[in-house]
Order: C-alpha cells, then structure tokens, then sequence
C-alpha cells in the first residue's frame, strides 16, 4: 500500500499532541514484522491497553480430515449452511501452513462484539450482501464483488445490511500484497498494472468513540480464540498515518489483459502471499489470433494447488457449474477442459465469467466441513461428453 493520512494527527510521530483540557493523546505504533516493515501511527483518546476483564479461551481449530486420495474435487459452497453470528458462520474447508479457506453465510451483523485475528491478514471477498466494514482507521462500504483486505490485528466490525450474505474468506500467515511485479521500486502501481491506487477503496468517515465502559474483544491467535472486555471504545481514534490499514478493491474494477493467444493465469493475479496467490477471472475479450483456442490448454500443477471460486457467469472450460461451487485440483496430476469444451470455445469472441482463484504453494488438506459439501464422482467428469 501507499502513505494514506486521515483525521488530526502531530507535525512529527512520537512528541506531545494534546487535547484541549491539556492531557496527551495516546500514540500506538501499529507495525508488522517487528519495527522492518509498513506500519502506521494512531493517536487515540485513551490507552488501548486497560483490560476489564478476561473470559475463558476456547478453540476453534479445523478439524482436518486427510484420505490420502490425490483426485480432482468439487464442493458445493452453497450448501453450507447460514448461521446468524459472524464468528460462528466461518467455516474453515481447506488449511495448510500458510493459509485457510473459509466459507461463511453470517445472517447478523457483528456489532455485539468486536473481533481482532491476530493470526492472519483476511481477504474478504463479497460473493453476496452489501454493507460497512469498521474499524478505528474510519469505515469502508462493501458490496457485490468486493475484496476486502484486512491486515492481521485489526480490529473490526461489519454491519450487513440484509439476512442473505455470502462470503469466501482466506486467512494468510504472511502479508496480503499487490504482485510486486505490477509495482515499481517506489512501490506505485505500474502502467502496466491490471489496476491502479484509482481502484483502491480506503477507509473513509473516520468517527471517534469517546465512550467508556465494557466493550467484548474476541481475539483469535493460534486457532484458539480469547475473549477480552476492554474498558475504552477502540474506535476512539482521532487520526492516523501510515502504509498498514484495511482497503477495499472491487473484482470490476480489475481490467484483464489478453493477448493473441490464450495467457497464463498470472496474468489474472491480483493478490499475493508468500504461500499462495490470489487470481481475478473477469469477463474479457478472447485470443485474436486466427487460429486461437480461447479454452485452456492442459496443464501439470507440479508446485501447487489450484482452487478456483466461481461467482457467476459462463464458464467455457468447466461444465455443470454452479455460484458458490470450487474446484480443487491438486498439485501432481494434470488438470484441464472439461471434454467438448475446447472445440466450442473456438470462434467465441469473449467470455462473461467470474471467478476467484487461489493457488497454494503447499498442499491444501480438506476439513469435515469440506467432506460435508463434496461432489464425490467430480473426478469422473472428464470421462464422457454428457
């Protein structure tokens, strides 16, 4: 991200900055990877250290549930069932030592409680609903398609603005970033970037909490989660600057990039991690060449998993799909069209899908949740043409 500035904050970090009876306001340094890498600077009406009092700590770790089967597998993402808390409505489908992927259908809005994953940076991406994400840095408003990038630490809550809410979560033990090739060396977007700083949606409205009392924290680090009750509002915040804060970036916004013949799906990534990436499939003109097959060639994922969201539209390569399913197609073994597909895609002039992809650097492992959602016989599906 970019040097962003939002509210009242001193002419230079770490000297007096007072309110108008006089007392300081409270400084915190908000850093990642030690003091080494972006950070920013709030300054808060009171110390985001008084602690009331603690709850009981309870785990909520994925159950994973390994079959040592290497096969191509579908699950139904919208057979998870809503549930009306946040917190409880995420279920974890996939996980390794980098990452989780999550699926959730909260009914409610979290607005009872606070919640920090001190854990992981989360991608948010809005499959369905509409509403606020808050946090002290100010609020971004959210919708169909947006992804929603949360450093790990920061504190939040999301007002939804309807019951019907769909939501692909990935949790990230190393920093969510834009692809470092689309940045130049003074970290800017590049012209030749599939979006640009115009795209990204930073947090706005920044309100200041002056309330004290008892405010509830669930806190999430190491896959057990703690509950807090702090004595100030954490929204309290009277101003900020820095490089660490949530944004928004819109998957309509992303502008594809083709070429003559078909293109490699790096051309589509729009986040990355140290163990994974993060890829947008847009409706999109096809290859030009005369002789161009728009469908994807088969292909060999050796050195990683390819999980693939689909949000909506035609899919020319895939038969049978439906919003909310994922594919997984494990690294080893080939992967690619479904049978016909390739012949139908040529002389197709564009294509109308929506898609997120993720593709791990490391095995993804299924959870009981995942088994619960599966389309067993997927793995046949490139037998006949039916």
């Amino acid at each position: 991200m970019h040097y962003y500035q939002l509210g009242k904050i001193p002419p230079k970090r770490h000297t007096q900055f007072r309110k108008e009876d006089g007392s300081l306001y409270q400084e915190e340094l908000f850093s990642t990877e030690g003091f080494s890498d972006i950070y920013s600077n709030i300054y808060h009406l009171y110390p985001p250290t008084q602690i009331k009092q603690l709850g009981e700590p309870y785990s909520v770790a994925p159950k994973l549930k390994k079959d040592n089967q290497l096969k191509p597998r579908c699950l139904m993402g919208f057979e998870v069932q809503p549930e009306a808390d946040y917190l409880k409505s995420r279920k974890v489908i996939l996980a390794n030592d980098d990452c989780k992927v999550i699926l959730a259908a909260p009914q409610q809005s979290l607005t009872d409680y606070f919640f920090k994953n001190a854990d992981a940076d989360e991608m948010i991406f809005v499959h369905e609903g509409k509403g606020v994400l808050k946090t002290l840095y100010g609020q971004i408003p959210f919708g169909y398609g947006d992804y929603l990038i949360i450093p790990r630490g920061t504190t939040y809550q999301i007002d939804f603005e309807e019951e019907n809410n769909r939501l692909l979560i990935v949790e990230s033990y190393s920093p969510i970033r834009t692809p470092k090739r689309y940045r130049n060396e003074f970290g800017q977007l590049a012209e030749h970037a599939p979006f640009c700083e115009r795209d990204i949606r930073k947090p706005q409205d920044l309100q200041t909490h002056d309330e004290q009392g008892e405010f509830k924290f669930f806190i999430k680090k190491q896959d057990i989660i703690y509950p807090y009750t702090y004595l100030n509002h954490p929204f309290d915040a009277v101003g900020w600057d820095g490089y660490c804060y949530p944004y928004a970036f819109s998957i309509h916004d992303f502008e594809p990039i083709t070429g003559r013949i078909h293109q490699p799906p790096p051309v589509h990534q729009t986040f990355g991690s140290r163990g994974f990436v993060i890829c947008s499939f847009v409706p999109r003109l096809f290859d030009y060449h005369p002789q161009a097959i728009p469908a994807p060639y088969n292909h060999s994922n050796i050195d990683s998993d390819e999980l693939l969201y689909y949000v909506d539209g035609d899919f020319m390569s895939r038969k049978h799909v439906e919003r909310g399913m994922i594919s997984l197609h494990p690294a080893g073994i080939p992967h690619g069209p479904h049978p016909g597909t390739i012949e139908k895609s040529i002389g197709a002039k564009e294509t109308l899908e929506l898609a997120v992809m993720v593709d791990t650097f490391r095995p993804l492992y299924m959870t009981e949740e995942a088994f619960a959602i599966e389309q067993g016989d997927y793995y046949k599906s490139w037998l006949t043409e039916d």
